[in-house]
């Protein structure tokens, strides 16, 4: 039989809500929680006009074809990539994805493998110049691709037996080996090592689907990591009443196959757990009738939600599909009985939404379909790890692109807003699930970034960077936008002045894209977005200052130019910290100052360290006066530091030049110095 395009539409309806639990997100990525390698902003050149792009800095859309095209070229050259960024013999590069500018630029993502295995958290970004020369790298990790074997001394077979075990502890129904252990080198943190990994199927406690991965240690048996590869997170439809999907017809049946949109379909599992289920098709145009008790009122509601998804990334971003090449993924309904949840997963390449309590509340939402199809887009470019800072910016990516798609669809069943899940009342009183305004007002979610913000989860930890967006677009302060009233706080207790969403958007993107890595924490996401704001808008544009304050807004950075509760100098530059070797510096130069230090002088330290025990961290003022802010053999086994410390300073003559000095006391954990800043009151 033929086939021909269709386009089908809906009767109108209300909107209906509907009562459910909370939206879940588990990753399909590794799981670690350090920034390695800082995105270089760009010159300090300003845009021909104020306010706009500067020419050719913005990514051009691509087509299959081109895009195919850019990653067959990058294949052809990553053996000479690799020799050009000094990998070692035994390492190779493998292409992930790649995003091409108006000038010429290109950023290529890649993987690692070591002697033909798998480097878990080796990703890296190259950004090349339009005559092939290497500009940029961003590294998820700065350590040396260089185990100490990759000879395994512990059987397969424990490895195993401790996945299904960790399956069992979560309360697993069903745990099976879905896929038998595999050798890796595991790098997401600390020092590269041989390991297995495993990957264990069935079920979690509440009815989702598992694909929980075991990071086991080859050589000592050691349990490293372990992580959840599914990310929870016209018709007559439920949500948005009358709108136009596409579909196709073959003879005198119609599906909701949308063949201008990479061949998305919607099915409807009636229930099931697995599989597809069955495509929903009909000797009509017309889908559902608007209840939740129709089964093909949520199919309509997946269908669109998935449709403005595909044409908000192709339209305002230039990306042809989740993965960039012109592939649709699909959706699956009616999921489970009583599923009170929706889900992203890597290995279907697809969106599955179950029916809420009761079976009468699909999770079929606009910005629920935008958010589950974002942890995909999330997969397939920065790979965010879903633990720790970098699952806090995964999950917040996907709370971001949904409010974006939900403005972009311009519904008025379903107005574009900063909540998240409005429209569901998944917590059963008419509240949204998310604030970006004002996280902390669901009542867990936080407002600003502090020390510890990576041991909470990430559904809560993302409550900063959705306050970022929001202050960035809209800034601070009361206001009331399509009918929505919002009164967004910062941290500081300085106002933010937004730059708009459409620029915020952009920015967001860009960094995703082009400057985020599978270990991006916050510090890290501020230096993308500002090295993003750079390229698109200039260093010295009223865009870059917004970014800086935004962040500032939540904690994370200070103000420029004394902003934020005093005069901030800050430096950017990564300074290595050999390993049980010597002390190593990072200045600032500090003028325009009168008189004395404060009392009270801020010293903000970022250092990316695998065992900060290791590191005794020092401030020298100019006269050479040492000020210990973290003695060696404190601070025990944690990860990184990122701390603001008070200093009394007032001895000291203010202008001239400060250092920190660092130095690393013990054998077998590396770091750098990602950032420090002085903030003058």
């Amino acid at each position: 039989m033929s086939s021909s395009p269709s386009r089908r539409r809906t009767s109108p309806t209300p909107s209906r809500r509907a009562a459910a639990l909370a939206l879940v997100g588990v990753s399909a990525l590794i799981a670690a929680a350090v920034q390695s390698g800082a995105a270089t902003a760009a010159p300090g050149q300003s845009p021909r006009a104020a306010g706009q792009a500067i020419p050719g800095s913005e990514s051009v859309r691509l087509t299959p074809a081109q895009r195919a095209e850019l990653i067959r070229d990058a294949n052809a050259g990553k053996a000479q990539q690799a020799k050009e960024l000094g990998l070692g013999a035994q390492e190779a590069l493998v292409v992930r994805d790649v995003v091409k500018d108006a000038d010429g630029t290109v950023h290529t993502r890649y993987e690692r493998t070591y002697a033909g295995l798998p480097v878990l958290g080796g990703d890296l970004v190259v950004e090349s110049t339009p005559a092939g020369a290497t500009q940029s790298v961003v590294k998820a990790t700065r350590a040396a691709i260089k185990p100490a074997t990759t000879t395994a001394k512990v059987p397969a077979a424990k490895a195993e037996a401790q996945a299904l075990s960790a399956a069992k502890a979560e309360d697993a129904k069903s745990p099976d080996v879905n896929r038998e252990p595999r050798k890796v080198i595991w790098a997401a943190n600390g020092t590269p090592t041989l390991a297995y990994e495993t990957v264990v199927g069935g079920f979690q406690h509440d009815g989702t689907p598992q694909e929980l991965h075991v990071v086991t240690d080859a050589t000592t048996g050691a349990k490293l990591y372990e992580w959840e590869a599914i990310e929870t997170g016209t018709g007559n439809t439920v949500y948005s009443g009358q709108v136009t999907i596409g579909s196709t017809q073959s003879g005198s049946t119609y599906n909701l196959t949308d063949g201008a949109r990479g061949g998305h379909k919607t099915y409807n599992l009636n229930r099931g757990t697995s599989g597809t289920g069955t495509l929903f098709s009909g000797p009509d145009d017309v889908w559902g009738n608007g209840s939740a008790s129709n089964l093909e009122s949520a199919g309509a509601d997946a269908a669109y939600g998935a449709q403005l998804t595909w044409d908000y990334y192709k339209n305002v971003h230039g990306r042809s599909g989740i993965r960039g090449d012109g592939v649709g993924a699909y959706s699956r309904v009616h999921y489970g009985n009583n599923y009170v949840n929706a889900f992203w997963s890597d290995s279907c390449f697809c969106m599955t939404y179950g029916d809420g309590s009761g079976n009468a509340n699909p999770l079929t939402a606009i910005d629920v379909a935008a958010h589950e199809m974002t942890h995909g887009l999330t997969s397939n470019t920065a790979g965010l790890n879903y633990s720790g800072e970098s699952g806090g910016l995964n999950e917040a990516t996907s709370d971001i692109f949904g409010s974006t798609v939900e403005f972009y669809a311009a519904n008025s069943s379903d107005v574009g807003d900063y909540l998240i899940g409005e429209e569901i009342n998944i917590n059963g009183d008419g509240t949204p699930l998310r604030y970006m305004d004002k996280p902390s007002k669901d009542g867990s979610s936080k407002d600003s970034w502090y020390s510890g913000i990576g041991s909470i989860d990430v559904h809560y930890s993302s409550g900063p960077a959705n306050h970022f967006f929001y202050l960035l677009s809209e800034g601070s302060g009361a206001k009331t936008i399509n009918g929505v009233s919002y009164n967004s706080p910062t941290s500081d207790g300085l106002p933010v002045t937004g730059i708009g969403r459409a620029k915020a958007e952009k920015i967001w993107f860009r960094a995703l894209t082009t400057k985020f890595t599978s270990t991006t924490n916050y510090a890290g996401a501020r230096t993308g977005t500002l090295a993003a704001a750079g390229e698109l808008y200039g260093t010295t544009s009223a865009e870059y200052t917004a970014v800086q304050n935004a962040w500032a807004g939540i904690a994370v950075g200070s103000r420029p130019g004394g902003g934020g509760g005093g005069t901030s100098f800050e430096s950017t530059t990564d300074v290595s910290i050999p390993d049980n070797g010597a002390a190593v510096t990072s200045p600032i130069t500090v003028s325009g100052r009168t008189g004395n230090a404060p009392s009270n002088l801020a010293v903000a330290v970022d250092i990316v360290h695998t065992y900060i025990g290791d590191l005794q961290v020092q401030l020298l003022a100019p006269d050479g006066t040492a000020y210990t802010l973290k003695a060696y053999g404190t601070g025990g086994s944690a990860d990184n530091i990122n701390t603001t410390y008070t200093v009394n300073a007032s001895s000291e003559v203010a202008n001239g030049v400060w250092t920190l000095r660092v130095q690393d006391n013990a054998a077998a954990d590396t770091g750098y110095i990602n950032g420090w800043s002085l903030t003058f009151p």
